[in-house]
């Protein structure tokens, strides 16, 4: 049995990855990490990777994967990492189990 990954990538955030991808001519994998900053403690950071590296988790989705470091993977363990469109604006968002709060912008959070 294979066991389920401790971060989710959605169906939707996949197809948006994929589009990026092929606009940029790069593999579609997106990479999640955590640093420390933003107006909560921690904040989110995304971007196009061209590889995996030994030490990332994976999730894939629609032919798209997620890879998290191990590190950022304590902080944001039985996520979901999916694209929303919204009237303020179309972004990848970050459902964090972990999180105690967060900010209004929904790219910083706290433990």
């Amino acid at each position: 049995m294979i066991s389920p990954s401790p971060i989710e990538l959605t169906p939707s955030a996949a197809a948006r990855v994929s589009a990026i991808a092929s606009r940029q001519g790069k593999p579609a994998i997106l990479r999640l990490a955590v640093e420390g900053g933003g107006c909560s403690g921690f904040q989110y950071r995304f971007g196009l990777a061209d590889a995996v590296e030994p030490d990332d988790v994976q999730a894939e989705c629609d032919g798209a994967t997620l890879v998290v470091d191990s590190i950022s993977l304590d902080l944001v363990r039985g996520g979901a990492v999916d694209f929303v469109e919204s009237l303020g604006g179309a972004a990848f968002k970050v459902t964090n189990p972990n999180a105690a709060s967060g900010c209004g912008c929904g790219s910083s959070f706290s433990i």
